[in-house]
């Protein structure tokens, strides 16, 4: 993991922390809602994933001597100095269960601490979970085009700097089986896979040489790329020879990796010449800039390939890079804080909340209400912007989704190892009905306010615009 240090922050935040210090604000209690506001790639769910990965930042969190030092360069006020050096994260955190899916508007996250401590981790907290909670769910829209086959994450060189760590983590929360990044293998416990790079072919006066020597020291995992010159005249021809060979040896040829072309073409064709020569159990592995609806492309064309290696398209998140998750002051100072905005859907929800997924006797109505985190009765939940639509939600079964996962900064159960976030993700989408999972014009999954919620947020909306009136009156 990186070592996140204390100044893995903007600069407003600590801006911000040094007039809470030094006014004595610093200890006033305030909370912060982690939300997005639109699902990514136009589908119906995303996939949340990071928590664990913030929740082990935050345990270890300090500003050490070459902070300090930076930030007294930089001219903070000594004072606030001293108090950084001492600083730890104290909070409370209340969240979803990492792997869940996930919807816009609702909290998926809470924050709950001194207003200083909840300031600073908001770069952090968004920096993780956006990030992570993006790949996840484009990882998982490509295990829904794949089925059963094999994905492999090959992103790692094609990622943003370090982020192609933490994306290979959260492509097996989505769904992948394994990943080409030895460091994110090693870190958290994921299978490693990969073959070779053209280049090694190159270094080989001939591509047969290369490949009898890759076999010899690849005995139970040999994989052949065979585009470096011609797939069909040479590469697959030339793979056919030695997994022969492998094979009068008692071993096997795992499969050959297609990289180039037409890759329906391609696999049909080598797949018919792999079992004309009795290699019937050799796997064809592609890659080439692939994503969810190629994958469903070739599939759909009946391309026998047992194997998908992604790249870039998964560890950038192609095409919305990035997921507009936001951390927003919801109570502080013993009260209840909204923002409001010209634009109704930017208008924050107030108070300490409760999310409850509702659901019936045959599964999930396709529905989350917002409530207060004292409410334990809705009847109805509303719109969060249209107040002509509302939905009774008395009669159903509600599960609430927020639960405490850290106290007094400090993890309150063991960690959860991504293969039991994966188990668990996997679960959590075979609940969710087939039509919000559809890559094309997904149900809209509902989101909604209970009663007292709204009283609260239009009773301060109606208190603020109160209040400005009377200053124009002034």
């Amino acid at each position: 993991m990186i070592n996140f240090t204390g100044t893995y922050t903007d600069q407003y935040q600590l801006a911000m922390a040094q007039v809470y210090f030094l006014k004595g604000r610093h200890e006033r209690t305030a909370i912060f809602d982690y939300f997005f506001r639109k699902i990514p790639f136009n589908g119906g769910y995303a996939i949340f994933a990071g928590l664990e990965d913030l929740l082990d930042a935050l345990e270890n969190l300090r500003f050490d001597s070459q902070d300090i030092a930076f930030l007294r360069k930089n001219g903070m006020d000594p004072d606030f100095l001293d108090y950084l050096a001492g600083f730890r994260f104290t909070g409370t955190i209340y969240s979803s269960h990492e792997g869940d899916t996930v919807f816009p508007t609702r909290p998926v996250l809470s924050v709950e601490a001194d207003i200083i401590q909840a300031q600073i981790i908001e770069t952090l907290l968004l920096n993780i979970l956006n990030f992570q909670t993006l790949i996840a769910t484009k990882a998982s829209r490509m295990r829904m085009a794949a089925g059963d086959r094999v994905l492999i994450d090959f992103g790692l060189r094609r990622a943003h700097g370090p982020g192609g760590y933490y994306a290979s983590r959260a492509a097996v929360i989505g769904g992948f089986n394994a990943t080409s990044n030895v460091r994110a293998g090693r870190d958290y416990d994921i299978a490693v896979a990969g073959t070779m790079a053209h280049s090694y072919i190159q270094s080989y006066d001939d591509e047969l040489t290369a490949f009898r020597d890759f076999a010899a020291s690849r005995s139970d995992d040999c994989v052949l790329l065979v585009d470096t010159y011609d797939t069909l005249a040479s590469g697959v021809p030339h793979a056919i020879r030695v997994g022969l060979e492998m094979k009068q040896q008692g071993r096997k040829l795992k499969g050959i990796r297609l990289d180039s072309g037409d890759l329906a073409y391609l696999s049909k064709k080598a797949r018919q010449m792999l079992d004309d020569a009795g290699l019937h159990d050799a796997k064809i592995a592609a890659s080439n800039q692939l994503d969810e609806y190629l994958i469903k492309s070739l599939l759909d064309q009946k391309a026998p390939i047992d194997v998908f290696g992604v790249g870039t398209s998964l560890v950038t998140g192609q095409p919305d890079a990035a997921l507009d998750g936001v951390y927003k002051l919801a109570f502080a100072g013993g009260r209840p804080r909204i923002k409001i905005s010209e634009s109704i859907e930017k208008i924050t929800l107030p108070h300490r909340k409760q999310v409850f997924r509702v659901h019936n006797d045959t599964g999930l109505l396709g529905a989350d209400v917002v409530a207060l985190a004292d409410e334990t009765e809705i009847s109805r939940m509303h719109h969060p912007f249209d107040p002509l639509k509302s939905l009774a939600v008395g009669g159903y079964g509600k599960k609430s989704l927020l639960q405490k996962v850290m106290e007094n900064g400090r993890r309150l159960n063991a960690p959860l190892s991504v293969q039991e976030i994966t188990g668990y993700c996997q679960k959590r989408l075979n609940e969710l009905p087939d039509e919000y999972k559809r890559f094309e014009y997904p149900h809209i999954y509902k989101i909604g306010i209970s009663d007292r919620l709204k009283a609260e947020r239009d009773r301060l909306i109606n208190e603020h615009k109160g209040t400005e009136e009377k200053e124009k009156n002034r």
